[in-house]
């Protein structure tokens, strides 16, 4: 949620920022700094007429005493008290206008995107990303080499067939060395990130509203998200929802900075409208394994924070020696609540395509304005923290590009990365 007191600044400036991520709603920034007036001016009555109720109050004993001795100042006294009655009956009223307009400000506010940073790129689609760089060597597989899905059961790694039985579809069933691959690249995930400074936490995976909301899920996702209507939660769509609201509504003292987490969870996405080969296999599922790692950072030192996480996602699909590219995302591509994001993406040697296996984004204040997640310096000032999260990695399509990319001609199975095979126990998977 955009952090008033700076949309306050330059407000057309902001308007030009959130052009430039081809928002077509400007005239909600003037909405919300109209109601801002709105609120300002019904607290000043509120505290005004408070204040003079406050002052009525205390005459009033004094004029009771002065009406016992004489019967002439009762009048007074009584209209003193019904004064007195009144204004807190304004009050009461203010408060609820109060109450009502800061409802209408913050519905407001969630409409409204975070403002993209200067070195987001101009565009609207995928296409108008930016390539940063690339990395690794494409395989050269022959000519029969088959995409992960046929691979997967032809060596009985992941049973989709079995999933669309137990839940549907999108609900793959890893079996055997196929779970034991998945089991390796999450624990090296998770130990790499632990290398880097993350502290591992095991959250829950189910969230309430207000963590879903504090994030940006809501109301931008609800849509993509699964709910049990009943409790009120939703199935995280990503571990950055319970990570980063473990410091809602938390001051952190600046020398605790940078707080740096790391988890792996299950994450749910309903990808409503999802069809054809572009999906097919593990491309595209409602249900994914994912180690996030998360950040929370002074503000001058929030960019620099950015760069060491792309550069700690850059090392791990190094060392998986899969081709990749590093992506700055454009206006028009970018999440809800990011003010600059890269993309990771691996080459499907088989699938012959690029495939997205990370987003690592800086929030600045956005989620934090939400969260009300604040840091104190040590003059006890406390300002709006940055939050920061990355895929370090989602595992389908790491999954995927590693069985295409490493399977060996006339079906003698899949190499495995060498960073895995202390985890795996073998070099080879699927060896018939």
């Amino acid at each position: 949620m955009l952090h008033l007191p700076s949309l306050r600044q330059d407000p057309e400036a902001a308007k030009a920022r959130l052009a430039h991520r081809h928002f077509d709603q400007p005239e909600l920034l003037d909405k919300a700094l109209e109601l801002d007036d709105r609120r300002k001016a019904l607290q000043s009555e509120r505290d005004q007429v408070q204040a003079e109720a406050n002052a009525t109050a205390k005459e009033i004993g004094k004029l009771m005493g002065m009406a016992k001795r004489d019967p002439s100042k009762a009048a007074e006294a009584e209209a003193a008290k019904k004064a007195a009655a009144e204004g807190k009956g304004r009050v009461q009223e203010l408060e609820k206008e109060v109450e009502a307009v800061e409802q209408q400000l913050e519905d407001v506010l969630l409409q409204i995107p975070n403002l993209p940073h200067t070195n987001v790129p101009p565009g609207k689609t995928p296409e108008d990303n930016a390539v940063v760089r690339e990395g690794g060597v494409k395989p050269d597989l022959t000519a029969d080499a088959e995409a992960h899905w046929d691979l997967a059961a032809r060596y009985n790694l992941i049973d989709f067939e079995l999933g669309v039985k137990l839940a549907g579809s999108g609900f793959p069933v890893y079996i055997g060395q196929g779970a034991r691959l998945q089991r390796a690249l999450i624990a090296w995930f998770l130990d790499r990130a632990a290398d880097a400074g993350y502290v591992e936490h095991m959250p829950s995976v189910l969230v309430n509203e207000a963590s879903a909301r504090g994030t940006g899920q809501l109301p931008d996702k609800e849509g993509q998200m699964y709910g049990l209507v009943d409790e009120n939660l939703y199935l995280a769509p990503t571990a950055e929802v319970p990570l980063t609201n473990i410091y809602r509504d938390v001051i952190v003292p600046e020398a605790e900075l940078p707080v740096k987490m790391c988890a792996y969870t299950s994450c749910f996405r309903r990808e409503a409208g999802s069809y054809g080969k572009d999906v097919r296999g593990l491309n595209r599922l409602h249900q994914f394994e994912k180690v996030e790692i998360v950040q929370v950072v002074h503000p001058e030192r929030s960019y620099e924070a950015l760069d060491q996480m792309v550069a700690h996602v850059e090392s791990l699909v190094q060392a998986l020696e899969l081709p990749y590219r590093i992506l700055r995302l454009c206006g028009g591509d970018m999440g809800f609540t990011s003010a600059l994001t890269y993309d990771f993406e691996v080459w499907s040697g088989a699938q012959q395509r690029w495939l997205e296996v990370s987003s690592v984004s800086n929030f600045e204040t956005f989620q934090a304005n939400r969260l009300k997640l604040r840091f104190a310096d040590e003059n006890n000032k406390k300002q709006l923290a940055h939050t920061l999260n990355g895929s370090a990695l989602a595992l389908p399509r790491i999954m995927a590009a590693l069985l295409e990319n490493n399977q060996l001609p006339d079906g003698k199975g899949i190499v495995v990365p060498e960073v895995l095979r202390g985890f795996v126990g073998r070099e080879v998977v699927g060896e018939i």
